[in-house]
């Protein structure tokens, strides 16, 4: 199993096969990432490797450690690392072909492979029945005066109460969202890019966790 990746959503363009078929693809550009530290059942409890990306960089060295929460700077000094903005780990079994300080990107990855996308999806704020459970809402005329309401939730004498749970008016989107099983269509090594098909979670410059395909690696 190969380590998880994090890159960030750059948009969407369209290419074309050797029959002129339209693809629509993501582009997600990955910057380096760097083994951070190395756990193992003895000292942790579990067998994982702690990965870094986005590097910290300041024009001013010390307005580069103020970016750094202290015990932060203390873990990326001890294991003499560049800090990173963000930290992920990925749970294998066996962590002796790693090591501390290793770099990887999209090379880890090849065309034609399937992918799982996770990231946070957009938010649209607090929003009523109608768009974020596409209820249909009432009759727009003759005065019903609920063209855009829920109804009654109610119950009757028993359980005499609205239940929990049910749909209600809420926060929409901003939540984690994995999309399964992404094709990988190109990779450029060079600029660190991936062309993805299909749509990922996010907007433009969110986010993005690249892993392997859990359920189509069982399939194989």
């Amino acid at each position: 199993m190969s380590l998880n990746l994090m890159g960030k959503k750059r948009g969407m363009l369209q290419m074309f096969d050797e029959k002129g078929k339209r693809i629509i693809c993501t582009v997600i550009e990955v910057e380096p990432n760097v083994v951070t530290q190395i756990k193992n059942k003895e000292s942790d409890g579990y067998s994982a490797v702690q990965s870094g990306a986005e590097k910290i960089v300041a024009k001013d060295a010390r307005r580069q450690e103020q970016r750094v929460k202290k015990p932060m700077r203390g873990h990326f000094s001890k294991h003499e690392i560049h800090p990173r903005k963000h930290l992920f780990e990925t749970r294998l079994e066996k962590t002796d072909e790693f090591k501390e300080g290793q770099e990887y990107g999209v090379e880890i990855f090849k065309e034609g492979q399937k992918l799982d996308v996770s990231a946070f999806s957009i938010g649209k704020g607090y929003q009523g029945l109608i768009k974020k459970e596409n209820y249909s809402g009432g009759p727009g005329a003759h005065g019903s005066k609920f063209h855009r309401h829920a109804g009654s939730t109610g119950m009757r004498s028993t359980p005499g109460r609205c239940l929990p749970g049910g749909p209600r008016p809420s926060q929409m989107g901003n939540k984690k969202v994995t999309v399964q099983g992404l094709e990988i269509h190109s990779i450029e090594e060079e600029t660190g890019v991936v062309l993805v098909k299909g749509s990922v979670p996010g907007s433009k410059g969110s986010l993005l966790m690249l892993r392997e395909a859990v359920k189509c690696k069982a399939k194989q």
